[in-house]
């Protein structure tokens, strides 16, 4: 691509200071609705979404979810220009209020597709669909990337990712602070084998600081992310807000100053057994709930049968929000 023009400013009001990363297999819209029952601010992320999912699948089993997970965010898959601005269009005509653009993911599948991490080698592509997807669009587009990839991992090769994608138009960069290796490991280890440099976010932030910078990898605790707070404009938070989801019961007074009561683990799990009810009632099925809310009780005493007792009995054909509540009785302690 060449001679990139920059799309017209569109006004950026999503709340990005606090949210929950975009994780395949786990972040669907049964997740992002449990989520919400703990905090009412985070900006929640989809899965990853390819765009020949959405132009040549069934779109409402993929972009369908509740209302009352606003403020919600999708993340495309995709390096087609077109393609990506046509789904872009789509996604914002279903209501998200943010569309993310994979520069992050190193799976093989992903390769395989000439998207994800490896577009990190190719910032004037991802510029032509950012630009691209901005004009089709009037909702934030956003850019998730790592901070390099392969040999392609020194400063001056995020620099220069960043400088060609803010000028196509992109305001927003969500930094994972690992490179990826493309060959030789899995997700999974990409995820935790190449060593964090935050650092470098840092040094993104302060170079250019008109951009917002959201921090990602490796994140466990809110003493980290006040930490990070003093260098950067958000915090996103993976794995460790999916395997212990109540840590976020503190989230929307820490970070959006919002001192609502906060639900206790009953409260959440009740509003659960609710939504699962009517889910069943339309045809879905109790395991596709009970999967993301196994670790509500996480260092609880009882957490553990709590576990066992839903992997044993809510893969069952006809297993009804019943098996919730027998889990239930495992968790003898007192509501929050």
């Amino acid at each position: 691509m060449k001679n990139i023009v920059k799309s017209s400013h569109k006004p950026n009001t999503v709340n990005r200071r606090f949210s929950i990363a975009p994780m395949i297999d786990w972040t669907d819209r049964h997740d992002r609705y449990f989520l919400r029952q703990i905090t009412q601010h985070a900006l929640l992320y989809t899965e990853m979404i390819t765009t020949g999912a959405i132009i040549h699948g069934d779109k409402e089993r993929h972009l369908a979810f509740n209302k009352e997970e606003h403020p919600v965010a999708i993340q495309l898959g995709g390096s087609n220009p077109t393609d990506l601005a046509l789904c872009s269009k789509i996604c914002e005509d279903y209501g998200y209020d943010e569309v993310n653009l994979n520069i992050g993911c190193p799976s093989d599948r992903v390769q395989s597709g000439a998207f994800g991490a490896c577009l990190m080698a190719e910032p004037e592509l991802v510029g032509d669909c950012i630009d691209k997807m901005n004009s089709a669009c009037d909702i934030p587009v956003t850019i998730k990337c790592r901070i390099g990839i392969d040999d392609q991992d020194e400063y001056e090769d995020l620099q220069r990712f960043v400088t060609v994608t803010k000028g196509a138009g992109c305001e927003t960069f969500i930094v994972h602070a690992r490179k990826a290796w493309l060959k030789g490991l899995s997700p999974k280890e990409n995820r935790e084998i190449p060593p964090l440099n935050y650092e470098r976010v840092y040094q993104l932030k302060r170079e250019f600081p008109d951009l917002e910078i959201i921090i990602n990898g490796g994140i466990t605790s809110f003493t980290a992310c006040e930490s990070h707070l003093q260098h950067v404009d958000g915090i996103m938070m993976g794995r460790e807000a999916y395997q212990n989801p109540f840590i976020l019961a503190e989230v929307d007074q820490r970070f959006f100053a919002d001192d609502h009561p906060i639900p206790t683990r009953f409260d959440i799990v009740e509003a659960i057994i609710h939504y699962t009810d009517q889910l069943i009632k339309n045809g879905g099925q109790l395991k596709w709930v009970s999967r993301h809310i196994l670790g509500i009780f996480q260092s609880m005493p009882g957490a553990r049968a709590w576990r066992r007792h839903l992997s044993q009995h809510a893969y069952k054909r006809d297993a009804t929000s019943d098996v919730i509540r027998e889990a239930l009785k495992f968790i003898d302690l007192p509501a929050d």
